[in-house]
């Protein structure tokens, strides 16, 4: 279609364009076809000397012949205007041969000077004024006859200064219209481009729409398929917008009963709300929303995705314990239109954590037992005075005692975070100076760094260190840092334990030049028996609970832990806890 409309622009413009050199000399061709017949139709017109007429009709056939060739040979079109030139020649001669200046067919010379006059440039009225003069004193140039006065030489110029000014008003005609046509074209060309964007458009936009069906079948099916997690979208209200089949398997309402009729808040216990709310020092009465939503989605609006457990109410009253995320949405121009939740019901996962923590828990106690008995036979044993035992079995003695001790402290250990898990973590807190902690644990690692070939740094701050905790517990968090990155760290390393003061806080670092982990096993760290890549590859010892049983510590006592690593640099672990307020000290010490 496209193609077809250009087509006919071409051939439109064509046409508005100069006629055909034929078009143009048919209106001689007229002209002298009319003379001929008044001619043989009125016999006392006659023909005064025939060489001359016969000669003229020849100068205009062969015009006319010139402008038939150029018709059907465009590129020749630049010479068209020698056809008018031949026209005035001939009808110059036609008129000399049938009664010179008294011919009756001197005006059919109006026809080659309006052809020759429309010529592109000033120059052809100049030509046409030249040539006119020319065919119309062609008898005395030919001495058909004489002139007889001066009016007849007059003839010859008057006559073609009339026509002179009439070329002058057809040439700038014609340049008015080739103006116009040009600003036709012009604007022609604009339309078919416009025309040729548009189609593209439409077929972008065909392709696009294609695209966004697809889109929005695969949406609609993905939507469809979630059915293990709830997903429910909301206004900024908390009023549900969007709810998809894990909502309804969840919670029970279907997405018509639930969109634009309840609120995310309606499935929340209250009490949760109202405790979050008051973590997050939400004054009564002073939020835009109501507290508990607002405390809902506190995080989410303040751009930070977040993901913790809260308690989802089913319409029959029934709870169930889900980890939900909240993330915002928001528009095209970046302002906030709503929220999302993603919930996950974490029953069975309770579930399976309470047995898997009681499994711990009672082969635990199961383990210390027996393993407190063997330690006590084997202290009487090397303590029996009254049968001495050899060197040798002294020496098998020890080796038994050291791993029974050491069986003893992961027993120790399983329980312990069997207790975190369990949420009966019990702490002996009270105000603790935080660099004795940290000179004691350092000391302590001492002797297996000198063994190890590694140096041990200490770095205090001048300032106490005052904090609200259990000095045994935060020994055992400090303890396992440093004996870590002993581990980690090869012959010739060195480890920097470092105890700073800022602001409200004391920051432990333990940094070592170790063996480091990988970037995506950072957030494992903390997990139940994870063991880093590198430490297995290295075969370095352990089962992987040192610092899940120090976060677990640190988090207690209302602390953060973070770590930054590079395989093959090292490792830095960061220990923050809050310092007692009136220690606090004025200053900033890093």
């Amino acid at each position: 279609m496209t193609k077809k409309l250009r087509l006919a622009g071409l051939w439109i413009a064509r046409k508005l364009d100069t006629p055909s050199p034929l078009v143009k000399q048919s209106a001689t061709i007229m002209g002298i076809v009319g003379a001929l017949i008044v001619i043989v139709g009125f016999p006392e017109i006659d023909i005064e000397h025939h060489p001359t007429f016969w000669t003229g009709l020849g100068f205009i056939a062969a015009a006319s012949a010139t402008a038939t060739v150029f018709t059907w040979r465009p590129d020749l079109a630049r010479f068209a205007l020698f056809i008018p030139v031949l026209d005035l020649v001939g009808i110059g001669l036609f008129r000399a041969g049938t009664g010179g200046v008294a011919s009756l067919f001197s005006a059919l010379i109006i026809l080659p000077v309006i052809w020759l006059a429309s010529g592109e440039g000033r120059r052809y009225i100049l030509y046409s004024a030249v040539l006119t003069s020319v065919s119309l004193m062609m008898p005395t140039l030919l001495g058909l006859s004489t002139p007889q006065s001066s009016a007849d030489w007059l003839r010859g110029i008057f006559a073609p200064f009339v026509f002179a000014l009439a070329a002058a008003i057809v040439n700038e005609l014609s340049r008015q219209g080739r103006a116009q046509l040009a600003s036709i074209r012009a604007l022609a060309d604009d339309k078919e481009r416009m025309l040729q964007r548009t189609v593209e458009y439409a077929a972008q936009l065909q392709e696009s729409e294609a695209k966004y069906r697809a889109f929005d079948r695969m949406f609609r099916s993905v939507w469809a398929a979630v059915t293990e997690q709830s997903v429910i979208g909301t206004d900024v209200t908390g009023l549900v917008d969007a709810w998809n089949p894990g909502a309804t398997r969840l919670l029970g309402p279907t997405a018509d009963k639930a969109e634009d009729k309840m609120h995310i808040f309606d499935f929340h216990v209250p009490t949760e709300l109202e405790s979050r709310a008051r973590e997050l020092n939400y004054p009564p009465g002073e939020t835009v929303l109501n507290p508990g939503f607002s405390a809902l989605v506190e995080s989410a609006r303040l751009g930070a995705a977040e993901v913790r457990e809260w308690t989802y109410v089913r319409p029959d009253g029934t709870q169930v314990p889900v980890e939900l995320a909240v993330t915002k949405r928001v528009d095209e121009n970046g302002e906030t239109i709503g929220y999302l939740f993603v919930a996950s019901d974490v029953t069975k996962a309770r579930e399976v954590s309470r047995l898997k923590d009681e499994f711990v828990g009672l082969i635990s106690h199961e383990l210390r037992t027996p393993l407190s008995s063997i330690l006590g036979y084997l202290e009487l044993m090397r303590d029996d005075e009254d049968n001495p035992l050899s060197t040798e079995q002294v020496q098998y003695l020890g080796v038994a005692e050291r791993n029974a001790h050491r069986l003893l402290r992961l027993v120790g250990d399983l329980l312990f975070t069997a207790q975190v898990e369990s949420g009966k973590f019990p702490l002996d807190a009270r105000d603790v100076p935080l660099e004795a902690i940290v000179s004691a644990a350092i000391e302590s690692a001492g002797p297996a760094a000198d063994a190890s070939g590694i140096e041990l740094v200490e770095v205090l701050p001048d300032v106490p260190a005052i904090v609200h905790g259990d000095p045994l517990r935060l020994g055992q968090a400090v303890d396992n840092l440093i004996s870590n990155a002993v581990k980690f760290t090869p012959r010739g390393g060195k480890v920097t334990v470092a105890l700073a003061v800022q602001h409200d806080r004391a920051v432990v670092t333990v940094r070592d030049t170790g063996m480091g982990i990988p970037e995506s096993e950072l957030n494992q760290l903390f997990a139940r028996f994870f063991r880093a890549t590198t430490a297995t590859r290295n075969a370095v010892p352990g089962v992987g609970l040192g610092l899940t049983i120090t976060k677990a510590i640190v988090t207690a006592h209302h602390g953060e832990m973070s770590v930054e690593s590079e395989e093959g640099v090292g490792t830095c672990f960061s220990l923050k806890l809050p310092l007692v307020p009136a220690s606090s000290p004025v200053g900033v010490h890093p």
